[in-house]
């Protein structure tokens, strides 16, 4: 079987070179994805394509219609029994590792964030008035007010995690952007599936989109693709988006989401005898899901002392719980630089560290234990953890005040009064999400991604002095 992942409209299929990605995993079938091999000059006539279609297709349409179009894209993906739901269950396990159960509980929960009434508070946290994004509306301050979003919009995504390229699409098409989308070699398969099923849903906005691939690093294909579009968005690590940076012309702008750090913290009220098995079955399915590599789950656990069951006790029952989930979900095949740095992980953290250890059989996961000392830092992955004891949660932030530029989500189980007063001294660090434990992996409909707002961020507003209208009247014809 091969799949063909890209989304070129505009240009021949005929007339471009392909090459094949081969993924194969535990002796699974190999399955072949297929990429083109763009040249500059195709690049280049894309995005001019795309541009000129978002203009006349995309941008006349009102933010309410957009809306209606996205809701009725996640409607199919969402049902099992559409045929590019069901491509996207039988290849993402393949080309992933990720469990197929885990990938479709994944798909359903993510994608059930931008339906209807999700879309339309994501838009109403940017915009007080989301009309603005369709004709001149009155300012608080006076005067009169449009958003104009970049006529194409680039994306260079990560492949960490399934379906990553979906938040900024739904972005790049609510702010009525032509949109194109360099895919990673890791997860190439997602964005075209969806571009697929935008086109059968709207085909009047089939030309508005378009997903591309190149080979990581290839410097001509990402320099003609950041000079032709008007604002980027990009998604990797710290060497990638500097080489982005270094590529971007003058008077362009870079928004860069760059990898983060996450971790929990767990009060003693959560480890009462009731109460500490079902925090630990918490914890760990954060730490399990797509085995850490997206940037919301945690590295450490922070566990505070005082409750009737004791940190240590409670490092014991998170190991029960990854056990559990490994039946479940499966953790996917580690490459052999992966393998090696468990095993790194591991010797670091018992033997330099000391640490206690606790471990599965098969190293399919590993939890150090630290009962006095142990530092804030990121794991190896793959459902390795750290966990801390600490009298008081409080004095976590300044644990991690060395990481603040890294720092992005903390799952948190505590009474009220403690989430509130450890929010604040969070978000003094650094933090920009906090989260109840559990709900790590699965951000809400219009979160400030890495404390940003995701809407606002790409669009400029046109405003009309509170003046001209004043002036204007004086030229009508009615007039005396």
């Amino acid at each position: 079987m091969i799949e063909r992942a890209c989304y070129l409209p505009g240009l021949d299929p005929s007339a471009i070179s392909w090459r094949n990605l081969t993924f194969a995993r535990g002796g699974d079938t190999a399955l072949e994805v297929a990429v083109p091999l763009l040249t500059e000059q195709d690049i280049n006539n894309l995005v001019t394509h795309v541009r000129e279609q978002a203009v006349t297709h995309l941008r006349p349409m009102s933010v309410t219609q957009i809306v209606e179009v996205i809701d009725a894209v996640i409607a199919r993906l969402l049902d099992r029994q559409d045929p590019y739901r069901q491509r996207m269950e039988q290849a993402l396990p393949a080309i992933t590792g990720y469990d197929c159960e885990m990938i479709c509980r994944g798909l359903t929960q993510y994608l059930k964030t931008f339906r209807k009434p999700e879309l339309l508070r994501f838009l109403a946290e940017d915009f007080p008035n989301p009309n603005i994004l369709d004709d001149f509306q009155p300012l608080t301050k006076g005067g009169y007010g449009k958003a104009f979003g970049p006529p194409a919009l680039a994306h260079i995504w990560a492949g960490n995690v399934p379906a990553l390229p979906l938040w900024s699409l739904v972005c790049g098409l609510l702010v009525k952007s032509g949109n194109i989308g360099k895919i990673s070699s890791a997860e190439p398969l997602f964005a075209t599936l969806f571009a697929k099923t935008l086109a059968e849903v709207a085909p009047e906005l089939s030309d508005c989109l378009a997903v591309v691939w190149w080979q990581g690093g290839d410097e001509a294909s990402e320099r003609a693709m950041v000079q032709a579009t008007d604002l980027t968005l990009a998604y990797g690590g710290i060497d990638s988006l500097t080489a982005i940076r270094s590529r971007m012309p003058a008077g362009k702008r870079l928004l860069e989401f760059g990898h983060k750090t996450s971790f929990a913290m767990i009060g003693a009220a959560a480890l009462d005898s009731a109460k500490a098995a079902d925090t630990a079955q918490r914890a760990a399915f954060d730490i399990a899901r797509y085995d850490q590599q997206g940037c919301f789950a945690p590295h450490v656990v922070f566990v505070e002392r005082g409750g009737s069951v004791s940190p240590r006790r409670f490092a014991n029952y998170l190991a029960g719980a990854l056990t559990a989930y490994g039946k479940r979900y499966p953790r996917r095949e580690l490459t052999l630089a992966e393998a090696n740095s468990v095993v790194a992980w591991r010797q670091q953290e018992e033997f330099s560290n000391g640490a206690e250890v606790l471990s599965e059989a098969l190293g399919d996961w590993g939890v150090s234990f630290y009962d006095n000392g142990g530092s804030f830092g990121p794991s190896c992955l793959n459902r390795f953890v750290r966990v801390i004891a600490v009298d008081d949660l409080a004095m976590v932030p300044s644990k991690v005040v060395p990481y603040r530029a890294m720092l992005q989500t903390v799952g948190i189980a505590v009474p009220p009064d403690d989430l509130f007063k450890l929010a604040r001294l969070l978000g003094e660090v650094g933090v920009t999400r906090i989260a109840a434990l559990g709900d790590m992996t699965t951000p809400e409909a219009g979160w400030h991604h890495d404390g940003r707002f995701n809407l606002s961020d790409l669009v400029n507003i046109a405003e009309i002095d509170t003046r001209a209208p004043l002036a204007a009247d004086k030229l009508a014809f009615y007039d005396d």
